[in-house]
């Protein structure tokens, strides 16, 4: 039973809480790459697709170094998949992500005369592209209003107690109707860092976290 049972989940003070409590970490690797230029679009479109199933840790350096030669979707369509793949071969499934990577590209110089409009849409329709990379593509790099719900939002905000749900997908709609939206950009700058270090996937540090008093624990069993 979730603690507190009854009441309101204070989220605005969880917030602060959490922001406290991942400052002297590593800053998710998609606002890092925003804040150091790479800040397009299609940067952070590419650099979200790099990091599927591939850790902060790996993607970062891998995208910095694929920009160092690339950049732009005219850049990248005059590459071939193979040169591609040569670069981001550290990220998992990097064959398939190179011949991707370089596939919308092509579109998006072929049809959206070599700028990747700020449109839901248009994401949504690139293959393999789903709601996570388009919404954080939208809200980090066009400054919309979207939550980019990865495996850190959607494990914490389910233990929290916050939100009940079984999938991301789930759990983004049930964010979008619960979670104020002056954080609906924070809930990923924030929770990839505190996921990462302190309400890990497996034994979360429980014993040390800001946010137990009105963590629920749902789905915890062994904790430090």
């Amino acid at each position: 039973m979730a603690k507190n049972d009854g009441d309101p989940f204070p989220i605005d003070d969880v917030i602060e809480r959490v922001r406290r409590a991942v400052e002297p970490f590593p800053k998710a690797a998609l606002f890092e790459l925003a804040e150091e230029g790479h800040d397009s679009p299609f940067e952070l479109l590419v650099a979200c697709i790099i990091s599927i199933r591939t850790r902060d840790e790996t993607m970062y350096p891998t995208a910095v170094r694929f920009f160092e030669q690339a950049r732009t979707p005219s850049a990248v369509s005059k590459m071939t998949p193979e040169g591609i793949d040569e670069i981001i071969q550290t990220s998992s499934f990097h064959e398939r992500k190179a011949q991707q990577i370089h596939d919308i590209a092509r579109t998006i110089v072929d049809e959206h005369d070599g700028q990747l409009p700020c449109e839901e849409d248009v994401l949504l329709s690139f293959h393999g592209v789903g709601p996570k990379c388009a919404n954080l593509v939208l809200g980090i790099a066009c400054h919309q209003e979207f939550i980019g719900v990865d495996v850190h939002v959607h494990r914490i905000t389910n233990r929290w107690g916050y939100v009940d749900t079984k999938r991301p997908e789930q759990t983004m709609v049930a964010l979008e109707e619960e979670l104020p939206r002056q954080y609906w950009l924070d809930i990923n700058r924030l929770l990839v860092p505190f996921g990462k270090h302190i309400c890990t996937g497996r034994r979360p540090h429980c014993s040390a976290c800001p946010i137990l008093d009105p963590c629920a624990q749902k789905g915890v069993t062994d904790y430090r």
